[in-house]
């Protein structure tokens, strides 16, 4: 009996420390995901919660055992909400330390500078990571960046952020304008700012594109911005064909052809460096401007060198073909 006794007491030990061996080498064993695997663990989900997920999306094969397995070999920190990539293979333990402190998936919409609000619209709407309906925002509210956002959102919270950004950075650009200035307020700065995003893609010009029109508003004299005939006919949108003597004499509330002053409001959503070129305008007598066939463009003080440059612009247009 002793010896039944013995052998009995050693297959228990013996079965005892198998179970032991199987519940420690669980927390660091290969795990059963083929392929990589996101999930995405809500705001104020808990440890629990985030075991059902991940039995769920076969990440783990028990959420019971991994949530023992966590509560004993995790530590105390707690697990984090958002959007999350499983390695294929990943063990329990590598799995909490993605949940405590790894990094979440990274999704980002971008909006460029000058990009109007039609296309602003569209580009959400596309998004089929987003979710819900908005409508066209306001010209000018957007501001120009990347914004990340987590699958599933509203695109409307999306868009709000994106407003809430524009708000923020115009006061603070307003906060510290030059002295002096034609604008008179932060909508005002906003459109002419929409106007100087579209007439160049040089940053370095920008501040002498906004001195050319301020000294047009301080003579009475028309912007005349080619974009602006463009935004009533289109909201912004490439026009895909050379402008209609038609619709350069077109009156309406944005065409700067037709009419003294600003527009109506503005004709596209400009970025940080052009509100920041009409709130800080290069000193300069100039005019006109013209493109350069460099990609940037001429200025002139005087029609006269205006219109020299501009018969420089066609001569180069000739040579490569474009008249």
């Amino acid at each position: 009996m002793r010896r039944f006794g013995l052998a009995v007491l050693l297959v228990v030990l013996a079965t005892s420390a198998f179970v032991a061996f199987r519940f420690v080498h669980g927390w660091t064993e290969q795990g059963p995901a083929t392929q990589d695997i996101g999930i995405t663990v809500p705001e104020g989900a808990s440890l629990s919660d985030a075991a059902v997920l991940l039995k769920r999306e076969g990440a783990v094969r028990s959420a019971d055992a991994f949530l023992t397995r966590a509560k004993i070999f995790g530590g105390a920190r707690p697990i984090k909400a958002g959007e999350f990539v499983i390695p294929a293979g990943a063990s329990n333990s590598d799995i909490l330390s993605i949940l405590q402190g790894g990094k979440t998936v990274t999704r980002l919409v971008t909006i460029p500078e000058g990009m109007p609000s039609i296309l602003v619209y569209e580009r959400l709407m596309a998004n089929d990571q987003l979710t819900g309906t908005i409508d066209v925002p306001e010209e000018g509210s957007v501001l120009p960046d990347s914004y990340a956002f987590d699958k599933g959102e509203p695109r409307a919270a999306v868009l709000k952020r994106m407003q809430a950004a524009m708000d923020r950075e115009l006061a603070r650009l307003w906060a510290g304008r030059a002295k002096g200035l034609m604008v008179k307020t932060p909508k005002e700065a906003v459109i002419l700012a929409s106007i100087v995003e579209k007439e160049t893609a040089v940053p370095a010009e920008r501040p002498k594109v906004a001195a050319v029109y301020y000294n047009r508003l301080r003579t009475n004299m028309m912007l005349q911005a080619d974009p602006t005939i463009i935004y009533p006919i289109t909201r912004g949108k490439p026009l895909g064909r050379r402008i209609r003597k038609s619709e350069i004499a077109a009156v309406n509330d944005y065409n700067t052809y037709a009419m003294t002053g600003l527009p109506k409001g503005p004709i596209a959503n400009p970025g940080k460096l052009s509100i920041f070129a009409v709130l800080h305008p290069e000193a300069t007598k100039a005019l006109y401007f013209v493109a350069d066939g460099k990609g940037g463009h001429i200025f002139a003080d005087t029609y006269q060198q205006h219109n020299e440059n501009v018969r420089k612009w066609f001569e180069i247009r000739r040579a490569r073909g474009e008249l």
